[in-house]
């Protein structure tokens, strides 16, 4: 019998929202799994989604809302559960068997990572040991490891008030390159993937963008995109730590997990470049100048 085509997104955030809409766009019936039946539930169904309503740490709900399901999207934000879920979600369609392709969304420090090593973020660790679980499920998985998002708040909102307020992006990166992408171009990925996943089934995608540039190439970048001049500065870890991640209210794992995030940059952990996106897609990743330039009027009008 032929697997359903229908696809459950469980983790309707920047990327899995995405990959709904190019799905539905394709005509391919998708049920998004929600925390809460809200306004923003609505929308999902005005969309044409199915909507259910679950929890990925629960057993019960996972399987109810795998019921008829042939093709799965497993991301989450940043979580303390992130292991637990993803060993829910191997667990229960193991048993229902019915998957085609399950699509997990990893991260690329993975590719970096072994067995015993300790430098990555606690976060970073679960997702590791999250793939390991997945892949010993027997579950037909494809990886999904994308790098820094473009999408991020170090390169949207923190670096739009620096860039109002005197023309700079302020990070601890140090020389550190990275190839930040944009969250449209890993759900291109995703929704290809999910399309149509037999040809993938078994890979590992590293998603970067094209390219990959120290911290004030990235600069330049934005300057060409904003026609006005921006600079780096670089700003010693433990202040940044202390004077701007630890103001911005976030829960102990996630600003340990950006922390970190941080560090492996000035360490040069995230100079890596991939062509998968366009070797999926048949397109390739955005540039970071055309990122910024889309989004303009963000970066440059004042704060209300």
């Amino acid at each position: 019998m032929a697997a359903s085509n229908l696809v459950l997104i469980a983790g309707v955030g920047d990327v899995g929202r995405s990959v709904l809409d190019q799905l539905r766009a394709w005509d391919v019936p998708v049920r998004a799994m929600v925390h809460h039946d809200d306004d923003r539930a609505a929308e999902l169904r005005t969309l044409g989604a199915e909507v259910v309503v679950g929890d990925l740490t629960r057993p019960e709900t996972v399987a109810a809302a795998l019921e008829g399901v042939g093709r799965m999207y497993f991301g989450m934000p940043v979580s303390p559960d992130h292991l637990l879920a993803a060993t829910v979600v191997a667990t229960v369609a193991r048993e229902q068997g019915e998957l085609a392709g399950l699509v997990d969304m990893s991260q690329m420090t993975v590719s970096q990572m072994t067995a015993t090593s300790t430098a990555e973020s606690h976060q970073q660790r679960l997702h590791w040991l999250a793939e390991q679980v997945l892949n010993w499920s027997g579950l037909p998985v494809v990886h999904i490891r994308p790098t820094t998002f473009l999408d991020n708040p170090l390169f949207t909102t923190l670096a739009a008030r620096s860039i109002r307020e005197n023309g700079t992006i302020a990070l601890p990166f140090g020389t550190g390159r990275t190839s930040p992408i944009a969250a449209d171009d890993v759900a291109r990925v995703v929704a290809t993937v999910l399309r149509d996943p037999a040809p993938h089934v078994g890979h590992v995608y590293e998603l970067t963008g094209p390219r990959t540039v120290d911290m004030t190439e990235m600069a330049e970048e934005f300057s060409r995109a904003l026609g006005r001049p921006v600079s780096y500065v670089d700003v010693p870890l433990d202040r940044w730590r202390a004077e701007v991640l630890a103001t911005a209210g976030l829960p102990p794992h996630t600003e340990q997990h950006i922390a970190t995030m941080a560090r492996l940059h000035r360490e040069n952990r995230y100079d890596r470049a991939s062509d998968d996106v366009e070797r999926v897609t048949g397109v390739p990743a955005q540039t970071i100048e055309a990122f910024v330039a889309a989004r303009r009027d963000f970066y440059l009008a004042p704060e209300s």
